[in-house]
């Protein structure tokens, strides 16, 4: 009679029951690979934006004059509290509201009516109205503001021939900062109107054939179902508008006025350039410039909440 031993149990390698090193290094990668993607972005954003504005507060902190062989003298807070009491810095604030509040009709409400009338335009006719609409955004701010320095000229401009004016739109106080206002509204315009398409063309079809089957007028499904699907289009117009006006403005006004006649189209972009390079106080500029920055950016805070709530979106 045979007597076989049983064979030995075996026993899990404690080392191979582990997960394989190249199936971690797998996952571990997978996971790092998002942020590989959002680096060079970030990478940007800390060199161009967050940077320079460090740089910019720390400057605001001294008396400087630009010059390389003159030293930085600190001064602490007395840059905001000269800054805060000039009439000009409050005289600038005002006319950069009334520049953002006479945008909006170009980039918002002018948009809103072009882009619903040329849903009835079809076939090549649309394209070449969308192109014709679109054209003015391209053109250099430089060169649109040569051209309507010609325009405009009271001698022989063709406005002035229209309107049987001699009168100096450019250089009169009453009418630089609306004339500054028009040109960069004319330019915007075909921006606008097409951020406005797209968001026509964001909304079904689906909601307007239904409506009609119920019985609702063209008013209504307007009223009803367009204007809220196209809400946070214009929320996005609203907020770019707000943000971006005074800086789109700069070409025009250094270009064609130079700040006046009599301030008269200076806005708070235009008066921190005015103070760092014609002044030659960085400090004050400086100081400017992050006083710029907290205000737009409580103001860009105050409109994303207010588009969250009113805004309408399609689930």
């Amino acid at each position: 009679m045979f007597v076989l031993d049983a064979p030995a149990p075996v026993t899990a390698d404690p080392v191979s029951a582990q997960t394989p090193r190249p199936a971690r290094f797998r996952r571990a990668g997978r996971g790092v690979v998002p942020y590989l993607y959002l680096a060079p972005a970030l990478l940007l954003l800390v060199v161009w934006t967050y940077k320079p504005l460090i740089q910019a507060f720390e400057l605001s902190t001294y008396s400087w004059n630009l010059l390389p062989t003159s030293p930085m003298r600190p001064v602490g807070t007395g840059n905001y509290e000269r800054l805060l009491g000039l009439p000009a810095f409050w005289d600038s604030l005002g006319r950069t509201g009334v520049l953002i509040l006479g945008m909006l009709p170009f980039t918002v409400l002018a948009p809103l009516v072009i882009a619903l009338a040329s849903r009835r335009v079809r076939g090549r006719a649309r394209t070449l109205y969308h192109a014709f609409i679109f054209a003015p955004f391209l053109v250099a701010p430089v060169a649109a503001a040569a051209v309507w320095r010609w325009l405009l000229h009271p001698g022989g401009g063709v406005v002035g021939q229209v309107l049987g004016s001699d009168r100096n739109w450019v250089y009169d106080a009453g009418t630089a900062h609306a004339v500054i206002i028009a040109i960069t509204g004319w330019q915007l315009l075909g921006f606008a109107v097409l951020v406005m398409w797209a968001g026509l063309a964001g909304i079904s079809t689906d909601y307007e054939e239904a409506a009609r089957v119920d019985g609702a007028s063209p008013r209504q499904i307007l009223r009803w179902i367009t204007l809220p699907m196209l809400s946070p289009t214009l929320m996005f117009l609203v907020l770019t508008t707000v943000l971006l006006s005074p800086t789109l403005t700069f070409p025009l006004i250094d270009s064609m006025t130079q700040g006046g006649p009599s301030q008269a189209t200076t806005n708070i972009y235009y008066l921190l350039w005015d103070y760092a390079f014609h002044s030659f106080d960085a400090g004050l500029s400086a100081a400017a410039g992050v006083l710029l920055f907290a205000g737009f950016g409580v103001i860009a805070g105050i409109l994303v909440w207010i588009s969250e709530k009113v805004s309408f979106h399609d689930n």
